[in-house]
């Protein structure tokens, strides 16, 4: 497909207008509407029918426009969702549903699963539940556990609108930036370069560990339609990056040898024509293939080759921490379990694969992509391209997904160097394919664990050691490497400790950043480990885990203590009732089935909101202009997750003014403060802080001026500003005010950074401000002939502090539990193997239950309002969940994930003598 044979013209009928374009031969319909008529609502997800974020509907039936050529579009009508939401009522009363219940989270997958919903309502009125997942089951979403998508499209046109009178903190208000979501207007990396724009293609090594030599470059670089070429060469700073300064170890482009598959070596810049039609296995360089290391034990062999200068034994880094003698008090233990545990690579599998553009503007370099972190981006450019950082200018577009992986820089450098090179704006989209290979992953653990307890229930000493292969280059590994000893204690008190990590580097895939940094893979093992140990004891499983729940004012593992806000035990107690009712359910269901059979876990987590025992501010800054206009500069990234509109809804409430008021400039390093990267469940809390400090500010700037009290209303719009006070209106006429050079008359930029200390030799000191908590239930059905395993019913307790947006909370804990299902059952990245969404698995719409969320508040000392973060948590308890449900129902412990149906059956095949 896409190969040049003929043109000829192609007339049909889009979103109601005849228009006519000029494929070439076998051209795919999605890239006919998105390069030669403008339609970028419709977006590219995977190119092979995978996630049908390219839906549209053809002659009224939903069809993947990257699967059907131009061509057979003559003469047809084809509709998208921007027309849609223009002119169609069906799509209109969808829009608001999405809005009202919360459906679209980035909104990248949000057009595919809009219009292949309108074809379903024009056929069905009122579908039911398993009607809308058979009619949107094509297409993919990574964001929203899909849950609020089936509810938002049985609900259409009658979902109630969520209160937006004040939209203050703890009302659950529509996004901010829902509209562009639902009416595909929203701009994602690959939907803001022109038209005909020279397009990057970037030559990747084919072997996990190559040397490499390249023919004559000057030669190749005189072919038509090539306008660059760049190498190592042609990086004028520094040629490496990375997002720990003491770590910084990947180049741009790989020098001498490459240590992973799909490790970039060169890049062509090039007309949209030639690069087309360029096989990359044309371009001049010459492999040598050399034996590679892609597991940790391999890597650490004697004869391993060594990927870094300094970590003999390819060990990257470790961490951590000892409390009391873990050892000592195993050996005095009533009770021992013990075990090893293993998971892989993980896919982040967002929707949107790497894109972005660059252009030079007055001789500086700007630079539009979707990255969780614009001013990170900014640092590392300004290493790479060795010039002054005021002539860098990084503009975020939308973030179809990020999940962690989106915070390392991925096509930055290659734009800014084609546009410095050749002078000219140039794109680049990285292919699925090129994506998986190239990008980080979830590292893989290998984790050995000992625990004992007391006849009575008491965990009595806790030894954890865990290797991490960090891949090639060490990313986010050493952020892992000392979040894991932190939290593999699970949220428990535990006075006897030990717990050690080691990332080592492999010829895989960089590790990095993944909802959770490495706990979901130390829960596993813990958690698991807590059942055993309650079998054992003849203590029921949840009770357990109450028993040995940390409370306020107990110390942690490191030492530290909460005089409030430690939420793990009000989590668990919330799943009393459905722990009760799901496992006499279960019982009845069992004892009528032979090869179904149905089973209960539980499982509970925490995590750190911020940086390990690190400096991690985030600042806001706020603005009043002489026509009353509110204005706030929103530097935090929202990937999804609502942070445009919950730290609205924070300076909001602290301004006193309705947050429908505010105008919203977003994340731009030329004109926001650095807000921190969108990471370690970090927003809310400290860019939330950040938001609260800047409305309280400005507020008090307001009530200065006239010596109103605290308890003044604000009213402000129209070139004024009344305050009313115990009866009495005051009224400021900004006219009056002097505004500054940009344009405020009122101003206020406040900066918060969790309080932190360093962890000592032992780990003990105080890591984060603070945590949040969840604890976990799911039943399973497992088939014990076919191994298969089907999760029915998910209830889930988080601690969050303060809900500032309940309806939010709940959309990230579905989102996160269909990531952590994928971990439990299906997702397994294989390098060389797995390099796209079809042999790649993650959860569709039809492998997602219903889930009850039971949101707990038990404010935190430092949060804006009392809340907590909440992104990472909700994975964390998923997978262990699932696994503890699995031995429930079958009897057979499964120690590696994900939980195939082969590995299900081989080990109820090796319980039951073969059977």
């Amino acid at each position: 497909m896409d190969k040049h044979v003929s043109e000829t013209v192609t007339d049909f009928i889009l979103n109601g207008d005849h228009v006519s374009a000029t494929p070439i031969a076998g051209e795919r319909l999605s890239e006919t509407l998105r390069e030669r008529l403008g339609a970028r609502d419709v977006k590219i997800g995977c190119n092979a029918g995978d996630c049908g974020a390219c839906t549209v509907l053809v002659d009224g039936d939903p069809v993947c426009a990257c699967l059907m050529p131009a061509q057979q579009a003559a003469g047809r009508s084809v509709e998208t969702l921007r027309g849609l939401a223009r002119e169609d009522e069906i799509t209109k009363r969808l829009s608001e549903s999405f809005q009202n219940l919360g459906a679209a989270q980035c909104g990248i997958c949000t057009p595919g699963m809009m219009t292949a919903a309108v074809a379903l309502l024009r056929n069905t009125d009122g579908p039911n539940e398993e009607q809308v997942q058979d009619a949107l089951g094509g297409v993919l979403c990574r964001c929203t556990g899909y849950r609020k998508i089936i509810d938002a499209v049985v609900a259409a046109g009658q979902a109630e609108v969520p209160m937006q009178a004040e939209g203050h903190a703890g009302e659950s208000i529509r996004r901010l930036d829902g509209l562009g979501k639902v009416q595909g207007t929203e701009a994602f990396g690959d939907d803001v370069a022109p038209a005909g724009t020279l397009e990057v293609v970037v030559i990747r090594s084919p072997f996990p560990r190559a040397g490499f030599t390249f023919g004559d470059l000057d030669v190749f670089g005189k072919t038509a339609g090539v306008e660059a070429v760049l190498t190592a060469a042609d990086v004028p700073g520094r040629n490496v990056f990375g997002v720990i300064p003491a770590f910084m170890d990947q180049p741009v482009f790989a020098e001498e040898e490459a240590r992973f598959r799909g490790e970039a070596v060169a890049a062509v810049v090039a007309t949209p024509e030639y690069a087309r039609d360029f096989d990359p296995a044309t371009f001049p360089v010459t492999w040598d293939e050399r034996a590679a290391a892609q597991d940790v034990h391999a890597a650490m062999a004697p004869e391993a080759a060594q990927l870094h200068e300094g970590r003999d034994g390819n060990v990257m880094c470790g961490g951590f921490v000892q409390c009391g003698d873990a050892r000592a008090a195993i050996a005095e233990a009533d009770v021992t379990v013990e075990g090893s545990f293993r998971s892989g690579f993980v896919e982040h599998g967002y929707i949107e694969p790497e894109a972005g553009f660059a252009e030079l503007v007055n001789g500086r370099v700007e630079i539009r992509a979707c990255t969780q972190a614009p001013v990170m981006d900014l640092d590392s450019m300004e290493i790479i391209l060795g010039i002054p950082r005021d002539q860098i200018r990084i503009i975020p577009t939308g973030v179809g997904g990020g999940f962690g992986s989106k915070l390392d820089i991925s096509v930055q450098p290659y734009l800014a160097l084609g546009a410095l090179k050749t002078g000219k704006p140039v794109r680049i989209c990285y292919s699925r394919t090129e994506s998986m290979q190239s990008t980080t992953k979830r590292h893989p653990s290998d984790i050995t664990l000992k625990i004992g307890a007391t006849k009575d229930g008491k965990i009595m000493g806790f030894d954890f050691f865990g290797y991490f292969n960090t891949g090639a280059y060490a990313s986010w590994g050493p952020t892992v490497a000392n979040r894991v000893p932190v939290h593999a204690s699970g949220p428990y008190q535990i006075t006897d400790y030990r717990a050690e990590s080691k990332g080592i580097h492999t010829n895989c895939p960089p590790s990095g950043a993944f909802r959770g940094f490495g706990v979901p893979q130390s829960a596993i093992a813990q958690e698991s480990l807590f059942d055993e140990l309650a079998d054992k004891l003849g203590i029921d499983r949840l009770e357990f885990r109450i028993n040995n729940a940390l409370e306020n004012n107990m110390p942690t593992v490191c030492g530290q203590v909460f005089e409030q806000g430690v939420g793990i035990k009000p989590c668990f107690e919330a799943l009393r009732t459905a722990w009760d009712d799901e496992r006499t359910a279960a019982e009845t269901f069992n004892s009528n089935n032979d090869t179904l059979k149905r089973g209960v876990g539980i499982a509970g987590g925490w995590y750190g909101c911020g940086n390990t025992s690190l400096p991690n501010p985030s600042t806001i800054k706020s603005g009043i202009r002489t026509d009353g206009t509110v204005v706030l500069h929103q530097g935090a990234m929202d990937i999804g997750q609502g942070a445009n509109t919950v730290i609205s809804q924070i300076f909001a409430t602290a301004l006193g003014v309705p947050v429908a008021q505010l105008e919203i400039i977003g994340a731009d390093t030329d004109v926001t403060p650095d807000a921190g990267k969108t990471s370690a469940s970090r927003q809310t809390y400290v860019s939330g802080s950040a938001s609260r400090l800047s409305g309280e500010a400005m507020r008090a700037q307001i009530l200065a001026r006239v010596n109103a009290s605290e308890e003044a209303a604000l009213t402000i719009g129209n070139g004024q500003i009344k305050v009313t006070d115990q009866g009495t209106e005051h009224v400021i006429d900004l006219s009056t005010l002097t505004a500054d050079n940009e344009g405020y008359v009122l101003r206020a930029e406040e900066t918060y950074d969790p309080p932190t200390k360093p962890l000592d030799e032992n780990g003990q000191g105080i890591p984060y401000a603070q945590f949040g908590y969840a604890a976990h239930l799911v039943v399973v059905e497992v088939d014990t002939k076919l191994g298969t395993v089907k999760p029915l019913k998910f209830v889930a307790a988080h601690d969050v502090g303060k809900a500032i947006n309940p309806m939010l909370v709940e959309g990230q804990v579905q989102g996160g539990i269909a990531q952590g299902l994928g971990m439990a059952l299906m997702e397994e990245y294989l390098p060389g193997r797995t390099e796209n969404l079809h042999d790649y698995l993650i959860p569709t719409i039809g492998d997602m239950p219903p889930v009850e969320t039971h949101i707990i508040e038990e404010p935190d000392a430092h949060g804006p309002y009392g809340a907590k973060g909440l992104g990472e948590h909700v994975l964390i308890p998923t997978a262990p969940a699932i696994l503890n449900a699995i031995k429930d129902a079958s009897g057979v412990r499964l120690t590696q994930v994900p939980t195939t149906p082969s590995r299900v059956r081989a080990a109820i095949k090796d319980k039951n003598n073969g059977n």
